[in-house]
């Protein structure tokens, strides 16, 4: 389970000590807790990992005490999802050569768990009987630039009853006309929830990503520390997937969020009749479409709509929701500002 995270998708709420697996976005608990939960659906809690920077252990913890079985994978340092998933597998091959490897990320919303659970177990079929690196897809509801895409390729069978596919292609996140493009094809969303064999998906390393296969011996003989100082930092997608041949596709048959921004919580969360989604202390009068999250004190919202308004102790923020996905570049202008004090 990929736990790390810099926290600036959700500010202020969210920090590089609290990012947004850690807060309820969803519901009462956090993103985390209810990863987990889905994860206990699979195998039994000793054969989970989390893979965490150090200084997010004791907060992921403490999020979830009674989970006492579940290992963690601390990183070294932050290089990308391919390095840790190459040491999550060089890891898991270590006890087990034939073992299959999931790999979660710990901040999305899926629902149901049932179809999550089937969903899983097609895709497992697929990573051991046909010897694939396997990615979940979920259909488009709408056009998003936001999330890579995956062009259908040749129909596999699956043991159950789920669509799956070969890959032909993937498109990272695309323009708006791009996404409309990619909608009209029959692409699908790619969710980064990743099935295959630890040990297939190593020697697909070795072949095709240079920049992390030429440290993996340091794992053997210097351990996780030197093989993190060497490694170049790269993401698993376009190290590995997009140069494998080997790569197929399940449909999901579930509901999937990745909660990418403020905006989501009008996804995530039950809406008012006007529309309205408040957390925590929040009153709106008068207006509708508006988001409302309050850790401190009452926020109260008259004749306006489709803001966003985030209340904590020490900020507040305030922006149309079709800025949402913006806020990366508010925060840039924020420490410049500081920096120029």
């Amino acid at each position: 389970m990929l736990a790390g995270g810099k926290g600036s998708r959700f500010w202020p709420v969210s920090t590089p000590g609290r990012p947004k697996q850690l807060l309820p976005l969803a519901g009462k608990r956090p993103l985390f807790a209810d990863t987990v939960e889905r994860a206990r659906g699979l195998v039994p809690e000793d054969r989970i990992r989390i893979l965490a920077g150090a200084h997010l252990v004791g907060p992921l913890r403490d999020a979830l005490p009674e989970a006492r079985e579940i290992g963690y994978m601390v990183e070294p340092a932050m290089r990308g999802t391919c390095p840790v998933l190459a040491w999550a597998a060089w890891e898991v091959v270590q006890s087990d050569p034939d073992a299959v490897l999931v790999s979660l990320h710990s901040d999305h919303v899926i629902r149901p768990l049932d179809a999550f659970r089937d969903t899983v177990e097609a895709a497992v079929g697929l990573a051991r009987d046909e010897g694939l690196l396997v990615t979940v897809g979920v259909a488009p509801d709408r056009i998003e630039t936001g999330f890579g895409h995956i062009e259908p390729g040749p129909s596999l069978p699956t043991d159950l009853d789920h669509q799956a596919f070969r890959v032909a292609s993937f498109h990272e996140k695309p323009d708006a006309e791009a996404a409309r493009r990619y909608h009209t094809r029959g692409c699908l969303w790619n969710t980064g929830i990743f099935v295959w064999k630890a040990a297939t998906f190593l020697e697909e390393v070795v072949t095709l990503a240079p920049e992390v296969a030429d440290h993996l011996p340091l794992l053997a003989s210097d351990g996780p520390e030197a093989f993190f100082d060497a490694v170049t930092a790269c993401v698993v997608d376009r190290a590995v997937l997009e140069r494998s041949r080997r790569v197929g596709c399940v449909r999901a048959t579930f509901e999937w969020d990745d909660v990418g921004s403020w905006e989501a919580l009008a996804r995530t969360r039950e809406a008012d009749p006007a529309g309205n989604v408040l957390v925590g202390s929040g009153h709106v009068v008068d207006g509708s479409g508006n988001i409302v999250f309050s850790e401190q004190g009452r926020v109260v919202l008259y004749g306006v709509e489709d803001l966003i308004v985030v209340r904590t102790e020490d900020d507040t923020l305030v922006m149309p929701r079709g800025r949402a996905r913006d806020l990366k570049a508010l925060l840039h202008e924020l420490d410049e500002l500081e920096e120029a004090k």
